[in-house]
């Protein structure tokens, strides 16, 4: 498999904060000509067995795969973990204790917005956008927001709340990224450092968070994927090559009105990089 492989494996279903179900996202990135798709929801597998039902129906290669959600110093950082073993009795496990905060993180994100916009709905709001009722995301606030006529869309909403320094954010303490790689490499998993470009870390912290992963036997990184502009494709790719890292390719889609890039439709990977699908079986 070439770098120019369509392989997209990196997407959100209605299982934790995208708005499609698992089996219609399979149906999506095949008419989008994606050869291999992996769901990677929030902190989830409940979507894994519908994923790959749908795409032993059309033919479509699936890989399993999960998003954990990881603390590093005051931001969150994601990392997919690929070929992962849904039924892994220790990941499954841990991340339902992990997301055992997340209703209380969310009545406290409800209470500030109540402060901040006077929308005093927003609880109820979030929790009718949720698809799965354990996992109310801030995406599915920052919908109810749109809703509401708060927000043009739910970029301006994380633009003005949500996120860090803004009403709305409310910490959680996540997984470490320790515990993250230990999971998904239990599973049978491979660890991918998700949509870097995205993190606050300045540049001495970036690199210290780079070794630690790689350290830790990470062995991904996301060049191409939805949130990344040309700059941070060619940036990451030399990361990747500098850290002895594969290279990923995800879009990161969401929702049909709001991601960035549709499934299957960012542009290949650089030349010179090796992709992470030669280390999935």
């Amino acid at each position: 498999m070439s770098n120019e492989f369509n392989a997209d494996l990196h997407c959100h279903s209605l299982v934790s904060d995208g708005t499609l179900a698992p089996a219609a996202l399979a149906r999506r990135a095949h008419a989008n000509g994606v050869q291999l798709w992996a769901l990677t929801d929030h902190d989830e597998l409940g979507g894994i067995a519908e994923a790959r039902a749908a795409c032993a129906d059309i033919g479509l290669d699936f890989v399993p795969g999960v998003e954990v959600s990881v603390s590093v110093d005051d931001q969150t950082v994601h990392i997919v973990g690929l070929g992962v073993d849904a039924d892994h009795e220790v990941l499954r496990r841990e991340l339902r204790r992990m997301c055992e905060g997340r209703d209380a993180r969310a009545q406290r994100i409800a209470e500030s917005l109540r402060e901040h916009t006077g929308v005093e709905d927003a609880y109820a709001g979030a929790s009718r956008l949720a698809g799965n009722p354990a996992l109310i995301s801030r995406t599915h606030f920052a919908r109810h927001l749109v809703e509401r006529g708060v927000c043009a869309s739910t970029s301006e909403v994380f633009t003005r709340f949500l996120t860090p320094g803004k009403p709305g954010y409310v910490e959680h303490a996540w997984a470490t990224l320790e515990q993250a790689l230990g999971w998904i490499h239990d599973a049978g998993g491979v660890a991918v450092l998700a949509h870097p470009g995205r993190y606050r870390f300045d540049a001495r912290r970036e690199r210290e968070l780079l070794a630690h992963f790689r350290a830790l036997g990470g062995e991904g990184i996301e060049v191409a994927t939805g949130s990344h502009s040309a700059s941070d494709w060619r940036k990451y790719a030399q990361v990747a090559r500098e850290f002895g890292l594969h290279a990923s390719r995800g879009s990161d889609f969401h929702c049909p009105r709001e991601s960035r890039c549709d499934l299957g439709r960012l542009p290949a990977l650089p030349e010179g990089l090796r992709p992470i699908w030669e280390l999935l079986h």
